[in-house]
Order: C-alpha cells, then structure tokens, then sequence
C-alpha cells in the first residue's frame, strides 16, 4: 500500500527525498565540519530550519480540514499554542531551582506573583509522558467540543471560520492575564533542558531539527493516507457536495468533526516540537493574524495537495526571514501582495502551476 501511494504522489515522494537528505546533511554540516568552513551550517540556520519544519506540519494540518474537507478554520493557531504551551509546562517543570528564585516546584512567575503553590493543571508535567499525552489531548478534546456543537448545528462556511476566530481571540485574552497562571503576557521562557539535555547545546538543536523533520514526514504520510483512502473520499465528496453526501445517508458531521479532531492533535504536535527551538511561547501565538497567516501560506502553496501547504509555509516563512531582516516595515504589504497574486493567478497556488506544467509536458 506505502508503494502504490508513492508511485500516485510523485511530488510527495520528492519532498519526503528531500527530508532524507535534510536528515543525512544536516547534523553533519553543523557538527562535523569545521565553523570556519564554508559548508558549515550554523546552529541558528538548523533552528530556523527546525521552525520552518514545524510550520509545514501546521499547514498540512490545516489543509486536511480546509483542503479536502472545505472547512476553513481561522483558529487554527490556537491549536498550535495550546500543544505549544503543554510542552512549555513540562519545560519550567524541568528548571526546578535553577530558576531566578531558585524555587525547587514554583516557575519563577508564580513565585513572583506571590503564588503559594502549583496549581492543579500544573500537576503532572514534570513527566515527560504525561505532557506528550496533553499536547494531543488539549487541542484535540478543545476541537472535538468546538467541532460537536458547530458541525451538528450546521454551521457552515464564513460564520463557522468568523467563530474559530473568535475562539482564538478569547483564548489568547485569557492567556494574557496573570490569574490564569501561564506566565500573562511574558509567557513560558527560559527553558534549560529538555530530557535531560542541554536546550542550547548544538546536538540537542540538531536532534530537534531531526524529529521535527521525521514527525514531517510521518504526518504526511498519515495525511496522504487518509485523503487516499475511503474516508478521504467521503471527505472529499462533502466538501463538494455537503448536502447531495447528507441525503445519500452519510452523516456529515461526524466525518468533519473527525478530520478536524485529528487536524487539531497535528497542529498540537507541531507547537510542542517548535517551542523546545525557539526557546518561548507566549499568548501572542494565539493571535488571530496568525491563523490568517497560516491560511495564506496554504493558499499559496497549494489548497488541497498536503505537498503544497507544507511548502508555501516553508517558501513563505524564509520570504518573512529576508524580508524582515531586510525591509521590515514592507512584510506585511509583501504578503498581502502574494496573495492576491496567488488568488488571482494562481488560484490553486504554486501547486497547481507544477501541475499545470507537468500535464503541458
């Protein structure tokens, strides 16, 4: 089955050579050659790598849900901040007193903001395990109640994406505020090891850098699957067709509730693995702009390809690297620019272009 799957997605199977090779070049770029060398590839470039592989997890979660469902989230990034803040929690749990106030159970926050123990959702993230469990289970379970009460009262459409964002917006007001016990606007930072090893060690940067490349691959994989399958095409048959697929019998709302259940767990698991790599994360992740980000990095690479959305998240994020460094008072009007290129354009993105040229060929 893994082989007629690859034989049926050439592009795919490009990108995930691609990933191989980032694998093999990678560690041995920055730990084996010489800084001096000009082949040398420094622990900053593997981190911004690391993040940019985080990012196109996060646009094949999305595109699962709006690609090939029809359902465009606009909350999104409150699933990435919540698997975000799961794996932060494990993180001030492992400090201890390291800390500025050298408080053996209290994050420094807690302890300055008089707090005279560690509330009971903080109990359990000083196991690793435990907060792996919670990076799917937040996001998925806070999805699957949102997604119960909107699909079955059939809520479609702008007003379904108006209330996702929505969503995000109350949380990130909630996580903003100290009584919350989520560090308020600072966040959750200052991380000093994760597993035992050193954050701001190179190799722990690189091993990073490596499970995010293969969680990439493996969530791919799993999403290539799944649209392949037999409940992709049900899936699919509802995007284009919700009302004709409910009165042949299928009950529409519990395919989308799953698919985006499932969308929700994978935009979890890319903000745990990206928090370890930057080093922070605070509410301002939540912010809806984000989202709406997110979905014109989609929209970009190419709405319903799963290849496409994780690479417009990747060709857009460097373009906001070099833009910023370079001229960052024009970012915003240069994405803004590339969207209404792509939408006018190139409305099935840059994917659709490869496939245009590949059937012209």
């Amino acid at each position: 089955m893994l082989m007629r799957l690859f034989d049926s997605d050439r592009a795919g199977s490009v990108m995930l050579t691609l990933l191989a090779l980032l694998i093999a070049v990678v560690p041995v770029a920055n730990l084996l050659v010489p800084p001096e060398s000009s082949l040398h590839l420094s622990t900053y470039t593997v981190t911004l790598l690391g993040k940019y592989l985080c990012y196109a997890i996060l646009a094949i979660a999305l595109d699962l849900v709006w690609g090939y469902c029809g359902v465009l989230s606009l909350g999104h990034g409150a699933f990435f901040a919540l698997g975000g803040y799961a794996m932060g929690m494990y993180l001030m749990r492992q400090i201890g007193e390291r800390g500025v106030y050298g408080n053996p159970e209290l994050p420094d926050f807690m302890v300055f903001l008089d707090w005279q123990a560690l509330p009971w959702y903080w109990q359990g993230f000083d196991h690793f395990w435990f907060a792996l469990v919670m990076v799917a289970l937040v996001p998925g379970l806070l999805a699957f109640v949102f997604g119960w009460l909107a699909f079955r009262s059939r809520v479609t459409g702008v007003y379904l994406s108006i209330i996702t964002q929505a969503l995000t917006y109350a949380l990130m007001l909630a996580f903003f505020r100290n009584e919350m016990g989520f560090g308020g606007n600072n966040g959750l930072t200052d991380f000093k090891d994760l597993l035992g090893f050193d954050l701001q060690a190179g190799s722990t940067r690189v091993a990073l850098f490596v499970v995010s490349a293969v969680s990439l691959a493996v969530v791919y994989v799993s999403c290539r699957a799944i649209v392949n399958s037999r409940l992709g095409r049900a899936v699919v048959a509802i995007r284009d067709a919700e009302d004709r697929a409910r009165f042949l019998g299928y009950r529409v709302h519990y395919f989308k509730l799953w698919v985006f259940t499932f969308s929700a767990v994978l935009a979890g698991i890319a903000g745990a693995l990206y928090v370890p790599q930057v080093g922070i994360i605070n509410p301002s992740e939540f912010q809806p702009l984000n989202s709406i980000e997110l979905v014109i990095w989609v929209a970009i690479g190419g709405r319903g390809t799963l290849w496409g959305a994780a690479g417009g998240a990747v060709l857009v994020n460097y373009a906001k690297t070099s833009f910023t460094a370079v001229l960052p008072e024009v970012w915003l009007f240069a994405l803004g620019g590339l969207f209404i290129v792509s939408t006018l354009l190139l409305p099935r993105g840059l994917a659709g272009l490869f496939k245009r040229s590949k059937d012209a060929s």
